[in-house]
């Protein structure tokens, strides 16, 4: 683990800034930000965990293709292996590298991403079974947040899921952020409050919306075009 752990930046343009492309959401954010974000993407590198601010609540981050790094997620959570985590990426291209979506999925993925929605596809073999508890599907996660961007950016693929203990409510503030989680990860990054709205999860290829979210409405009028 790092020698500097549990790192802490705040920034206010976090909550205000309009979506943007990775390179130019973390071009707005301060220069002290953007050195956390460094630190926690060497920190994931090196199998760590970290945590970060969403447009939801705050997740917990590893490497997404790294098996070990996963198992930590779910070890540091609490989480049961049978329910998968979410794969979080920069850009919907570099979705479609860990992934096979159908016409219909991938166009879901580019109407609704980035947001707070995360869309199940058919995943690729660099998706650890771990993630996915074995299935052949993964939920794709882009966060409309640009310390969220950046980090995903920098590090590659991460976890996306909130940075909680399983059976506990998700976390909106850092102060809130429970002791265990706080104590198992390298790097914290604060964003300030998030709004903590639950993501909408949406199959498209069965037309299921799993958990209404965020932007649910829509996207289930945009199922029902198709």
């Amino acid at each position: 683990m790092d020698d500097q752990p549990r790192t802490a930046e705040r920034t206010s343009s976090a909550e205000s800034a309009e979506p943007a492309e990775p390179a130019a959401a973390r071009e707005a954010l301060p220069k002290d930000v953007r050195s956390t974000i460094d630190r926690a993407a060497t920190a994931i590198a090196d199998g760590d965990l970290v945590v970060y601010p969403t447009e939801t609540v705050y997740g917990l981050g590893a490497d997404a293709l790294a098996p070990d790094a996963v198992e930590r997620v779910f070890e540091t959570k609490g989480r049961d292996r049978a329910k998968p985590l979410s794969f979080g990426v920069d850009s919907v291209d570099t979705a479609l590298e860990h992934t096979r979506p159908t016409e219909l999925e991938a166009a879901c993925l580019r109407e609704f991403l980035p947001g707070p929605v995360t869309v199940i596809v058919e995943r690729a073999a660099t998706v650890p079974d771990v993630l996915t508890a074995g299935r052949d599907r993964v939920g794709i996660r882009i966060p409309d947040h640009p310390i969220a961007l950046a980090l995903c950016d920098a590090a590659g693929p991460i976890t996306a899921t909130s940075a909680n203990r399983s059976g506990t409510g998700s976390v909106r503030n850092l102060s809130a952020l429970n002791p265990e989680i706080r104590d198992a990860v390298a790097v914290l990054i604060d964003g300030g409050e998030t709004p903590g709205t639950e993501s909408t999860v949406v199959e498209p290829e069965t037309g299921t919306i799993h958990r209404r979210g965020a932007n649910a409405d829509a996207i289930a009028a945009w199922l029902d075009d198709r």
